[in-house]
């Protein structure tokens, strides 16, 4: 049942991205893209208005008395959010804060339905602690249970805690509490207001596609209009391939005050998604590879795999946070192996979701990337000092 559901939906998110993003033809694209134009009138209302309220303190916000580093977007997915969290949250660790990343856990595994409704009607206080995904010295939770993006942060800085909530005030308070940390990570938190204080806003914009359609949603993929951009502190420039000038003159008469900090996804390694054993960036040279992705941007990954020098002959994709079942990934090795490809490739966002396989008749590779600062690394320096010693 959970997997014809999974795959209804999906197949409606890709016909309505193609609808929305690709100019899809014909009369019912149309008409659908229409109707979803006068939506994104009312949701450009109800971000107004939110934004209305919070500054006229009808809806409040808290303070801990701690930092907080919101990182986050202004169009929905495929900036490279992640890795940019796991470099500030290295940077600050590695210059004595006691860190923790807050999340609200993007598809992991809800309370039941029955819990969630009977919390509504009585209107109890949801008094259930964060999800733990890391203490800050182990990985206590699982992919499916934490999220993708809060297990593979969690994996990758076992000093840093990880905590999944839907309410950050609560999760932060936690983490200050239980944890004695003195500075939030906020993931995927610019449109996440509850959490003030002393707060730096980072903002990600993807090059390629740096305000989507120049709608919002449902007709585009922009969560705020590029106006707000104002309120950011510094903006994060990603997949950045140095032709930023016409970008960077926009977003000077949006925000002529923040640090411009330019970067791509530098790849480092690949590794064994079932062993562990890693291997240099020349293990793609001259070789035949199959590429099986679960992400918003997934050309991105594959541009990333030609250019280490790999002949891509399968290419399968699936919609983004696609959780995969041992037949998918057996289906893509097969074909894989017809067309005589020798490895299976992935992300390692994707590689936390992979089922553990009966048989491997190819091995299966995970990228592991991070980010690398092409112009503006004083800004990102100066960004840090700024939360260290504020």
């Amino acid at each position: 049942m959970r997997e014809r559901w999974q795959k209804y939906t999906e197949e409606a998110e890709t016909y309505l991205l193609a609808v929305i993003l690709d100019g899809l033809p014909g009369r019912k694209a149309d008409i659908i893209r229409t109707l979803l134009a006068g939506l994104s009138h009312v949701f450009a209302g109800i971000v107004k208005l939110r934004r209305l309220l919070y500054s006229l303190r009808i809806l409040r916000d808290s303070t801990l008395g701690v930092q907080v580093i919101a990182v986050g977007n202004l169009t929905v997915g495929g900036t490279g959010k992640t890795p940019v969290v796991e470099k500030f949250a290295r940077a600050l660790q590695d210059a004595g804060r006691k860190v923790a990343i807050l999340s609200r856990g993007y598809r992991s595994r809800p309370k039941p339905v029955s819990e969630r409704l009977l919390d509504k009607l009585l209107l109890r206080e949801d008094t259930t602690p964060p999800r733990i995904v890391s203490d800050g010295h182990s990985l206590l939770l699982d992919s499916e249970t934490a999220g993708d993006e809060p297990y593979m942060l969690a994996s990758n800085l076992r000093d840093v805690v990880v905590l999944v909530d839907k309410d950050r005030v609560k999760a932060g308070r936690y983490a200050v509490e239980h944890f004695g940390c003195d500075t939030l990570l906020l993931d995927d938190g610019f449109q996440y207001w509850r959490l003030a204080g002393r707060r730096t806003d980072v903002v990600l914009i993807d090059c390629q596609q740096p305000f989507g359609n120049e709608y919002l949603l449902p007709r585009g993929t922009l969560r705020e209009p590029p106006s707000h951009l104002a309120r950011a502190s510094v903006i994060f420039l990603t997949k950045s391939d140095g032709r930023t000038a016409a970008l960077r003159e926009r977003i000077h008469q949006l925000n002529p005050r923040a640090d411009v900090i330019e970067c791509l996804h530098h790849p480092l390694y690949f590794e064994d998604v079932f062993t562990g054993e890693r291997h240099g960036l020349d293990l793609l040279r001259g070789r035949k590879v199959a590429s099986l992705t679960g992400i918003a941007q997934p050309e991105s990954f594959e541009s990333k795999l030609a250019d280490l020098g790999a002949e891509i002959v399968l290419a399968r994709r699936f919609a983004d946070h696609h959780r995969f079942t041992q037949q998918e990934v057996l289906d893509a090795v097969n074909r894989g192996k017809k067309r005589r490809a020798d490895m299976l490739l992935t992300t390692q966002k994707d590689a936390v979701r992979f089922p553990k396989l009966d048989r491997r008749d190819l091995p299966v590779y995970f990228m592991r990337v991070e980010i690398k600062i092409l112009a503006g690394a004083e800004g990102f320096d100066e960004a840090v000092r700024r939360i260290c010693f504020r």
